[in-house]
């Protein structure tokens, strides 16, 4: 199995990273890999029964690239992303993404959703803490795979329970790293 698109992909975003540090065309970029119908990717797609999984693909200074696979009813806490930027491209089924408000300093209560949104592949989603936490699944029934971007790479992040806005600080780890499945 070629890993060659996907090696392009990760020089285009060094490339691209070098010339702007927000990295203003990782979208684009993102959006034309994964709507390519490219599927180097499944070198990297590892699933397991009980949690969606994190497939280190590349990881740099000022990003890391990473494959998450979901099995159909698995779904991410709602999380923020340590004051980094994401971006989300879908590359295999579609993935629903539940955006909510950060709850306020000092005052418990459950979280309150802003918008959901459904994402088939080649689309490319967006966030940062600026806008909202959020929840990532696949739709209701089916397996997915996205192909998610962090800038600058997250180590911890913040775990929030929806009924009370309390926030937990989990460290980040990856299921396998370049095709590899890690020891637990």
């Amino acid at each position: 199995m070629s890993t060659q698109p996907l090696r392009a992909l990760e020089q285009a975003l060094i490339e691209e990273f070098a010339r702007d540090a927000r990295g203003k065309g990782v979208a684009k970029l993102l959006a034309a890999y994964s709507s390519s119908g490219h599927e180097d990717w499944r070198a990297y797609a590892h699933f397991e029964a009980d949690h969606y999984t994190r497939n280190l693909v590349a990881r740099h200074a000022a990003y890391e690239l990473i494959v998450l696979c979901w099995r159909a009813g698995q779904a991410s806490p709602i999380h923020c992303h340590s004051q980094q930027q994401c971006w989300m491209a879908i590359l295999d089924g579609q993935i629903e993404e539940q955006q909510y408000d950060q709850p306020v300093p000092g005052h418990a209560g459950p979280l309150t959703l802003r918008a959901a949104r459904t994402y088939a592949q080649g689309k490319v989603a967006y966030i940062d803490d600026d806008i909202a936490l959020h929840l990532v699944r696949p739709v209701a029934g089916r397996d997915g795979c996205s192909l998610h971007l962090y800038s600058k790479p997250i180590e911890t992040c913040g775990i929030y329970d929806p009924a009370t806005g309390a926030v937990q600080t989990r460290v980040m780890r990856y299921y396998s790293v370049g095709g590899v499945v890690q020891p637990r």
